[in-house]
């Protein structure tokens, strides 16, 4: 994944969860094997990332999700009410549990966590007390509350990310160290801006030389257009992959009940109309900072019917959409998060790197969509094939159907 080849006839030799050696298949082997995993006709990829995850019910179950479709990274968006992230971040790295590499953010912030410049200094201390990740922010703050927040976390080592700031110009919400949606800029540029293509490029490289980095999230943004038009939430409730949610979410998440089932905003036929050239939007300008070289996160904001693991497909499918090459939808899931969170041992399939890897059917620099064949994962240095990963699919069904959340 360091540049847009395949490599072919390679052997790779995994020791202590780390590769070992990467040498062709011709030359005699230069380790003792004690177990061989034929790949003959696959094609092997770094494990991938999914970078704006939300823990929704069981952990252990949704992480058989993540595993299963190849995801060995997660970056979680918020800490909910009843949720003790840092003690499933210390079960996850730890290998209490089985479980991708684990990150998280702290509580889920709104502007009514941080009025007064001594809400500033309490949830920042907490955030330093127990240790988060990140700190999440989402949604609009004072000019004054918003500088105060930055210059304590700065102050403490604690990244902040989440939702741009609307209501401030653009340079406010470049101070982040991440932009949780590319719905933000829709939001920050004036209407005559966003329509203006000389100005999108422009602010592409200013985006670029602040260093931040930028989720596209359109998947969950297109789910909600899914949500909100009949007939097409009718095909949303007969998808195969509910069957992975406990019973009573998934009865609410297919009711009528939910806000974009309600809200005209959403429901409403103009509405759909909106959403759907919002996202072309979206697309485009997706496509701009690609171009520009901003680094852009594959991550798919887990909610409702959109799935663990099975959604991050789908998210790098409409990145793809947008004008990405294969080869840099895949980067945004591999290469770019592991510069992101400074992980030096993940992103590339190299020697000395950690052995979490996905062997695939078919070739994803032809089509993104092949990243769905899976045939086996490395997690850790520990190898599930696709009988394995069945399994655990079924596991999870199997639970959620005990469960009455």
């Amino acid at each position: 994944m360091n540049r847009e080849v395949v490599l072919y006839n390679q052997r790779v030799i995994i020791i202590d969860g780390k590769i070992s050696k990467i040498e062709p298949v011709s030359e005699k082997r230069t380790k003792d094997i004690d177990s061989i995993i034929n790949a003959k006709d696959k094609y092997l990829i770094p494990g991938l990332a999914e970078m704006h995850y939300h823990l929704e019910n069981d952990a252990e179950n949704e992480f058989k999700l993540l595993i299963a479709n190849g995801v060995t990274t997660a970056r979680n968006m918020a800490e909910y009410d009843g949720q003790d992230q840092i003690k499933i971040r210390e079960q996850a790295n730890n290998n209490q549990i089985l479980a991708p590499y684990y990150v998280t953010s702290g509580p889920y912030l709104k502007a009514e966590d941080l009025q007064t410049i001594p809400d500033v200094l309490n949830v920042v201390k907490k955030h330093q007390d127990r240790g988060y990740d990140f700190l999440k922010i989402a949604d609009n703050l004072p000019k004054e509350i918003y500088l105060k927040l930055l210059e304590e976390t700065t102050k403490h080592n604690i990244p902040v990310i989440g939702h741009g700031q609307r209501k401030l110009p653009l340079e406010y919400s470049l101070k982040m160290k991440s932009i949780a949606h590319i719905e933000e800029f829709m939001n920050i540029f004036s209407s005559e801006q966003k329509e203006d293509t000389v100005y999108l490029k422009q602010a592409a490289i200013k985006i670029k030389k602040s260093g931040v980095y930028v989720s596209p999230t359109l998947g969950i943004f297109e789910m909600i257009s899914r949500y909100a038009d009949d007939e097409k939430f009718e095909i949303l409730k007969k998808s195969d992959e509910i069957k992975y949610l406990p019973e009573k979410y998934a009865a609410y998440c297919m009711s009528d009940s939910t806000h974009y089932r309600t809200n005209s905003w959403f429901t409403a036929p103009e509405s759909l109309i909106r959403l759907q050239e919002e996202l072309q939007w979206q697309k485009k300008f997706t496509k701009i900072l690609s171009k520009e070289k901003v680094p852009l996160l594959a991550g798919s904001d887990t909610y409702g019917l959109f799935l663990p693991g099975f959604s991050l497909h789908r998210e790098l499918e409409l990145i793809c959409n947008a004008g990405l090459s294969p080869y840099e939808t895949l980067r945004t899931a591999t290469v770019n998060p592991a510069n992101y969170l400074n992980r030096v041992s993940s992103g590339t399939i190299a020697e000395g790197k950690s052995a979490d890897l996905v062997l695939l059917n078919k070739n994803p620099l032809q089509d993104i969509q092949n990243t769905k064949t899976i045939e086996g994962v490395m997690l850790k240095g520990k190898w599930m094939n696709r009988k394995k990963l069945n399994l655990m699919l079924k596991e999870v069904e199997y639970e959620v159907k005990k469960v009455k959340k």
